[in-house]
């Protein structure tokens, strides 16, 4: 077994199918980020059955757990000493994680294993928590320039229940990038089957991931959040919530996990998507946030009033178009790319320096791409006037359209149920295009001098990787033994691969 585990897995943007991602009928368009979260595993000097989880970037961010064996199987329990206090998230991905791997091996490889017991730190590139007291503290404007200049992992300054996130998903990427590397580190999967989308292994990872979170939150999610962070950018299609009703009931007999898990009654649907080439993501923080939960009730209850079921189902249809519309669109454009890249960069380039509006001579496919996202910001729109959900609040709508008024940027939206807290672009990202020609110089100049809401740039793009992947040792890093915990202990990222891995 390696003596050092180390897996990150990706953030989210949920682009399109908001709400329509939590029934079956309708597919979602999720784009995974290049900011990931790592978990490193390494076995302990410490005593046996003793588990410590650490999160350097917060205060007070230690968790520490026993080991016990009995006939119920394997106990994963905090000790009452920890700095951290409780952590769901952590704790149930270690129990369900361990009696997993018990189950497909033994209880004794999982004691064996555990003989010197088990040091974990976790960490999350900046992105996933807001960086606008960190730019505020050095002076820095709210750019892309100045966020490069913050430290790797930064410390954010407070304790983990007190930190804003910015939205991409950080429990779910925890969880996977967790529940993957115990699985790995156990020997429960293996890494080349890992390595496959379609692999057994990376499989039981994705179904374990979307069941502790599942767990951990109370209840049976659409699950897109985990999809993409284990496979990626992709067309959604949710699983049936039936498949885990044994386990969310609590039922965990022997066996139960291992042959719910693997269970062919898993119906989720993915299929791999990407952006157009030579274009970019672009995220923005902005300083006010929504209750996601409180949305969707008042929007599954607009939709289930006998008053408004009509209506609902017959926008639901309408903006399903349209969201599917957009997933063929972006395949199209990469399709266009493949077959002449010289000419789709030259479209590119003059695409850059006009408006969307101004687009349909030039290229009707970007020019119909944008049109797309309009149709789909506008549908969502009356969606939210209907059901009484702020799903683009008029501030984010007077945020989007001077956004996508410059020139080169294709769309744009609020991601997943919407709210106040986000906002994403589309914006064309030619090759060694002078600095003030680029669209995103544009965005951000539109963004600095916006009086509504403090808006600040996110560094994430589009993630390069098919979702969670093991992060390689080199034979640098091998020499440095036990050191590499204490480097991802103190900010720094232990490994030089590890920041080229997104």
């Amino acid at each position: 077994m390696s003596t050092t585990t180390i897996v990150s897995a990706p953030g989210k943007v949920l682009a399109a199918g908001g709400y329509l991602v939590l029934d079956q009928q309708y597919p979602g368009v999720v784009i995974s980020t290049s900011s990931r979260f790592y978990t490193v595993i390494q076995a302990s000097s410490g005593s046996a059955n003793q588990i410590v989880v650490r999160s350097p970037q917060f205060h007070q961010a230690e968790w520490r757990y026993t080991v016990t064996y009995n006939a119920g199987g394997i106990q994963v329990n905090p000790q009452e000493d920890s700095i951290g206090g409780k952590n769901k998230f952590v704790h149930l991905a270690l129990q369900h994680t361990l009696n997993l791997v018990s189950e497909i091996h033994s209880v004794a490889q999982v004691q064996e294993r555990l003989l010197h017991g088990l040091d974990i730190a976790a960490v999350g590139d900046n992105d996933f928590y807001s960086q606008r007291a960190q730019l505020e503290s050095l002076g820095l404007p709210r750019t892309t320039r100045s966020l490069s200049q913050i430290t790797p992992f930064c410390h954010n300054g407070v304790k983990l229940t007190d930190v804003h996130k910015t939205g991409m998903g950080s429990s779910a990427a925890l969880i996977t990038s967790l529940v993957s590397a115990l699985l790995l580190h156990f020997a429960a999967i293996t890494e080349a089957d890992f390595a496959n989308l379609e692999g057994d292994g990376r499989r039981l990872a994705h179904n374990a991931a979307q069941f502790v979170h599942c767990f951990a939150q109370g209840k049976v999610g659409s699950g897109f959040d985990v999809s993409s962070a284990v496979f990626g950018s992709q067309i959604y299609r949710r699983f049936g919530p039936a498949v885990l009703e044994p386990l969310m009931k609590g039922e965990f007999a022997t066996g139960t996990l291992k042959s719910v898990l693997n269970s062919s009654a898993w119906d989720y649907s993915f299929r791999p998507i990407q952006l157009p080439p030579l274009t970019r993501l672009v995220l923005a923080d902005v300083e006010a946030g929504s209750d996601t939960p409180s949305l969707v009730g008042k929007v599954l209850k607009w939709r289930g009033h006998e008053d408004s079921c009509e209506t609902a189902k017959d926008l639901w249809t309408q903006i399903d178009e349209s969201n599917q519309s957009l997933a063929r669109q972006l395949d199209a454009l990469c399709q266009s790319y493949v077959q002449n890249k010289d000419v789709y960069e030259q479209t590119i380039r003059q695409l850059t320096s006009l408006p969307a509006q101004e687009w349909e001579s030039i290229s009707k496919a970007f020019y119909d791409l944008h049109q797309t996202t309009q149709r789909i910001r506008n549908l969502m729109r009356r969606m939210g006037d209907l059901a009484g959900v702020e799903i683009e609040p008029e501030q984010q709508t007077h945020l989007l359209d001077q956004s996508i008024e410059q020139a080169g940027v294709v769309g744009g939206g609020v991601p997943g149920a919407g709210g106040y807290d986000a906002i994403w672009l589309l914006i064309c990202s030619p090759p060694n295009l002078p600095d003030e020609q680029q669209p995103l110089r544009r965005v951000e100049s539109v963004w600095s001098t916006f009086n509504e809401s403090n808006v600040t740039p996110l560094l994430a793009q589009e993630s390069v990787a098919k979702g969670a992947r093991v992060v390689q040792l080199g034979r640098n890093t091998r020499a440095q033994g036990s050191n590499s915990t204490a480097m991802i202990h103190s900010n720094r990222c232990p490994y030089p691969s590890v920041r080229a891995a997104h």
